[in-house]
């Protein structure tokens, strides 16, 4: 994908750790969001969000979802709907654990501007300055790529998803190092600076640097800046080979092709995703989280607010890049910034408004169906507009 041909759903391959960013911008792009997917004025009340929620369960849709709304007083209420565990019937935990995917990639990028505003790290930096000797492939050299880069996309860097979707299925273990250097071998996608092509080792490169610039491991300095910071109490990133959920949460299931039968993958390996997907979350503290996130002083300051907003087109009009999350219209005309994201389980999509409202939306299964898309689009939509 670059920036002046949307990527269409159907060229796309399955996609796990990978966000459904640009499935979802793809589809969007090209008109197929379906009418009852746009909220309309008014749709939002409590009972109008759980018939969205139940429309989005059952055969065809996901087992089991969930979703919190945070209001502009910081009260939030939380949704679940259909099956959590297909084996018992269990119901689904509301406010349940959930793997968030790429909306980790919201996280991290807070995490490495908090360093910038500390003068620990520079923006317009080449990863060459952290990072010595790394980045070096076909095409690729970290001497003329940005951490800016990094955190908008715009790197070139080749994705590593579609190689380390077995091992995060068949709970393989893969460091940073590792993952990295079987992205590297594959040939840049662009020279850095000249598109928008959403990779997931931008952020691999990223959580790298937090730990040499910190020389602490990236899941403590997430704990440290981002999650005990705003009091998060069910937010963590996985220890190393770490395969279970540690709270209550509903299990989560993966289709092999459109006609393959659904199989639970709540155990796997997310060490592949790391810091472009690994994190486990539930939605309130997502909605607290880009709530906050929003508020000028909470997370960051003035500056580095600002930077994260600052936005690259991706080729689909009305869909911009920030750093680490995404800028679009509600049907209600208000302007969301959001982020989502799949891995073998879960789907994920969470957002918010510039007022502070903010929702999030997970089903228990992976989000690489159109359909599925628009669903848990229209209901954040619906949310957001009430």
């Amino acid at each position: 994908m670059n920036s002046t041909t949307p990527l269409r759903f159907s060229t796309l391959r399955r996609r796990t750790t990978r966000t459904a960013v640009a499935v979802a911008i793809g589809a969007l792009a090209v008109g197929t969001l379906a009418p009852s997917a746009v909220a309309a004025p008014g749709a939002a009340r409590p009972d109008a969000l759980q018939q969205r929620l139940n429309a989005m369960v059952g055969p065809g849709h996901a087992p089991g979802a969930l979703a919190a709304v945070r209001d502009r007083a910081g009260h939030t209420r939380t949704y679940a709907a259909g099956v959590g565990d297909l084996a018992t019937g269990a119901k689904v935990p509301r406010d349940g654990q959930v793997r968030i995917g790429s909306v980790t990639k919201t996280f991290v990028s807070v995490v490495v501007l908090q360093l910038v505003g500390e003068g620990r790290i520079g923006l317009d930096d080449p990863v060459e300055t952290y990072l010595p000797g790394l980045l070096r492939g076909q095409g690729v050299d970290g001497r003329h790529i940005t951490v800016r880069q990094l955190l908008q996309h715009t790197s070139g860097l080749p994705d590593y998803e579609d190689d380390t979707n077995d091992d995060i299925l068949q709970r393989h273990y893969l460091s940073p190092r590792d993952t990295l250097d079987i992205a590297l071998r594959h040939d840049a996608a662009f020279a850095p600076g000249t598109r928008w092509g959403y990779s997931n080792t931008n952020y691999l490169v990223a959580g790298m640097i937090v730990e040499k610039v910190t020389g602490r491991p990236l899941a403590e300095e997430l704990d440290k800046r981002v999650i005990k910071r705003i009091g998060l109490r069910h937010t963590y990133l996985p220890a190393p080979a770490e395969t279970t959920l540690r709270g209550p949460h509903p299990d989560g299931y993966h289709k092999d092709g459109p006609d393959g039968s659904l199989r639970d993958v709540t155990e796997i390996d997310p060490s592949a995703a790391w810091a472009a997907g690994a994190m486990v979350s539930t939605g309130s503290d997502l909605t607290r989280f880009f709530s906050e996130l929003m508020t000028e002083g909470r997370l960051l300051s003035g500056p580095e607010l600002a930077q994260l907003r600052t936005t690259v087109p991706t080729g689909a009009p009305g869909y911009d890049y920030g750093l680490g999350i995404m800028r679009s219209q509600l049907s209600c005309h208000k302007t969301a910034w959001w982020h989502n994201g799949s891995i073998p389980g879960y789907g994920t999509w969470s957002a918010t408004t510039d007022d502070g409202r903010a929702a999030s939306v997970t089903m228990t299964v992976d989000l690489t169906s159109q359909a599925d898309l628009q669903l848990a689009e229209g209901a954040v939509d619906a949310a957001l507009c009430g």
